[in-house]
């Protein structure tokens, strides 16, 4: 399997993974009582997007290696996986 492929798959990741690490350890301005003037009370205090980052890639980089494992050990067929299974003749 090229590469590119394994760098697209893990990119569409990265972003699912993002996107489910995000709402970890959230406090609002309402719940710790700071709310700044002009903002949604709602709002992160403190939203540590560079530690998010670095949790993501690190999750990430485990469950694609899983997958690199997979396919280059042979549990997973991505020429049967692209037609599902072989339900759907190419």
């Amino acid at each position: 399997m090229p590469w590119t492929t394994f760098a697209a798959i893990y990119f569409v990741t990265w972003w699912i993974v993002l996107f489910a690490i995000l709402p970890f350890g959230v406090r609002s301005q309402h719940e710790t009582g700071d709310i700044s003037p002009g903002t949604d009370p709602g709002a992160p205090t403190a939203p540590r997007l560079l530690a998010k980052a670095g949790w993501t890639t690190l999750v990430t980089t485990v469950l694609v290696g899983a997958f690199w494992v997979a396919v280059t050990g042979g549990a997973v067929d991505m020429e049967r996986f692209a037609t599902l299974w072989g339900l759907f003749p190419r």
